[in-house]
């Protein structure tokens, strides 16, 4: 069976996936971090191992007795040894397998903490890019995949590995020659797995892709539904669906013929070990070069290998999958850092834009040579049909994006080239994607300014008409909300997250059709308020209901990701160009 086609993904449209080396270097340092519990696993399990070696020797020396003749209370003894062994064993197993999974919970936990840690410092523009399918994928699918690999994987692989150097070890103490039979199926072991791991790594990695593809889709497809139904979009988006559910089962049933034909030759192996040893340690022992006890403590040695060789083979196995799995969520540490200036600091508050010309794809510019000039403390709507590149052009005075050529600054510094920190606590986006974290509304309110009191955070709330709403919920601020709490509509999450602007407290806001889930009453009542609340501050707004551009200062209409009309409400209607037609057209539709 051949391997499907794998189609190439560009690389702006997904977050990178982790190089071996990266895997291996994240690997080591989990394993600096839990040395000691680690230790403390292989430690006890080796206590395990070295006492369940005690009933096939005891075995071995009854027998070599029983052929000589013996007394009772030498099977008395035997006995004792026997239960005495089985006892530390289990004791010690259990004890192993305990400290184990406290293992495990801990690097999952540190796994957890990691991707998260830095999916949140993730240049904003990456992740716009990426889209949301690909790291919520990393974030659930993956970290449930590696879910069974940290947990029972890596403490029992070790563990396998040290059962099995001992119980070998133990063979060629009873009987050099036994010790060499027990490895007569060694060559058909060795290349059928090499055959299998040649094959499965990558494919588990496409299989994995494949599902982000899948999560990617239908993300987007749910999303953007209102888009797809009007422009009937419907059928591609079943076609492209079923295309990446395609490829992505291709990669499943791959992976899964892989499997089906590795195990049972390695069954295969393992009866071949026992009855080779058995059989050629007959004649070993017709010939007199080993006795009867050395013969069936080697064959039940023999028989004790089978274990833990399993146990290698099939979580080295499953490791394929957390290894692929691993792989995309270190593949988020090795996103470039943001290239920033610490001594690129704003001179005032003018954001002014300069020949910028900018796109998603090389050679596929869609903003055209725009130059803007934004006063400090001024409101400026943008305005123009849909896809004229109005949100891409919020997303550059933002400092999302940096323009491919060209400049866009504030107070005369590159926003580009600003850290991070400084360009969100000066200029904030809004757009209408708004989240609800799970917590209280107070929790949700102080991820803006977690030192605010509960009189701020009511003046913020009054500020974007939710006051009324929040007062009206049985426990107020203290409120569980999000998942497995109180739900809150559209339009309530879109005013919770203007409050958090409110608390913020900017002086430059991009506003990205924030009022977009509200009534155009409640929208106009809401920036209304807003306005009071915003008094000094600058404010670009992109506009798709004009009467936010009728109360601008100044407004920009964009066409074709270049700026054809610059000036007020009423010069632009005057002019009776696009604007006014704009105009016109909102006006009558009303």
């Amino acid at each position: 069976m051949k391997p499907p086609v794998q189609r190439e993904q560009g690389p702006a449209t997904t977050l990178p996936v982790g190089s071996p080396t990266a895997v291996r270097a994240y690997l080591g340092l989990l394993a600096r971090r839990h040395r000691a519990g680690f230790s403390s696993v292989v430690a006890l399990h080796s206590v395990a191992t070295v006492a369940g070696l005690v009933g096939p020797w005891v075995l071995g020396t009854l027998v070599e007795s029983l052929a000589t003749g013996t007394a009772e209370s030498t099977i008395a003894v035997a006995v004792g040894w026997y239960l005495l062994a089985l006892v530390v064993q289990s004791a010690f197993t259990w004890w192993s397998r305990l400290r184990g999974s406290i293992l495990g919970e801990r690097v999952l936990a540190d796994l957890r903490e990691d991707f998260l840690v830095r999916s949140v410092t993730l240049p904003t523009g990456v992740l716009e890019r990426a889209g949301t399918g690909d790291l919520v994928s990393r974030g659930t699918t993956d970290i449930d995949r590696l879910d069974k690999s940290v947990r029972e994987a890596v403490p029992e692989l070790a563990v396998a590995v040290v059962s099995l150097l001992l119980v070998l070890g133990a063979l060629v103490v009873t009987s050099p020659l036994l010790a060499l039979t027990s490895l007569i199926g060694l060559p058909l072991l060795l290349a059928t797995s090499r055959w299998y791991f040649r094959r499965a790594p990558q494919s588990y990695r496409n299989e994995s892709a494949g599902y982000a593809a899948v999560n990617t889709v239908l993300a987007e497809t749910v999303d953007a539904g209102r888009t797809v139904e009007a422009l009937r979009l419907g059928d591609e988006r079943v076609r492209l669906t079923d295309r990446k559910l395609g490829e992505w089962l291709a990669w499943e049933r791959y992976t899964l013929w892989l499997r089906s034909v590795w195990f049972p030759t390695i069954d295969a192996v393992y009866t071949l070990a026992v009855l080779g040893t058995l059989v050629l340690g007959g004649l070993f022992t017709l010939r007199g070069w080993i006795t009867v006890g050395q013969l069936t403590t080697g064959v039940l040695y023999a028989q004790a290998l089978i274990n833990p060789v399993d146990l290698i083979l099939r979580w080295y196995d499953e490791l394929q999958i957390g290894q692929a799995s691993l792989a995309r969520l270190v593949g988020v540490r090795e996103v470039p850092e943001h290239e920033s200036d610490e001594d690129a600091r704003p001179d005032g508050r003018r954001v002014e834009a300069k020949d910028v010309r900018f796109g998603y794809r090389e050679g596929a510019d869609v903003l055209h040579g725009i130059s803007l000039d934004v006063a400090p403390g001024s409101r400026v709507a943008l305005v123009g049909p849909s896809g004229a590149g109005k949100s891409t052009l919020g997303r550059l005075l933002a400092g999302i994006y940096a323009p491919g050529r060209g400049s866009v600054t504030l107070g005369g510094a590159p926003l580009a080239r600003m850290p991070a920190e400084r360009v969100r606590a000066q200029v904030a986006l809004v757009n209408q994607e708004h989240h609800v974290f799970v917590g209280t509304l107070r929790d949700n309110l102080r991820l803006a300014a977690p030192d605010a009191d509960d009189t701020e955070l009511r003046a913020a709330l009054d500020a974007v008409d939710a006051g009324e709403w929040v007062d009206a919920l049985a426990e107020g601020l203290d409120t569980e909300v999000g998942s497995g709490g109180a739900a809150l509509t559209p339009p309530q999450a879109q005013q919770l997250a203007l409050a958090r602007l409110v608390l913020a407290d900017p002086h430059t806001l991009v506003l990205d059709e924030a009022t977009s889930l509200l009534d155009p009453r409640a929208a106009r009542h809401l920036e209304r308020s807003l306005s009071r609340v915003l008094e000094g501050r600058t404010v670009i707004a992109i506009a798709h209901r004009l009467h936010t551009a009728h109360d601008a200062d100044v407004i920009a209409v964009v066409e074709g990701g270049r700026i054809s009309e610059y000036g007020s409400h009423p010069e632009l209607v005057a002019a009776g160009g696009p604007y006014a037609a704009l105009w016109r057209s909102w006006r009558d539709e009303r």
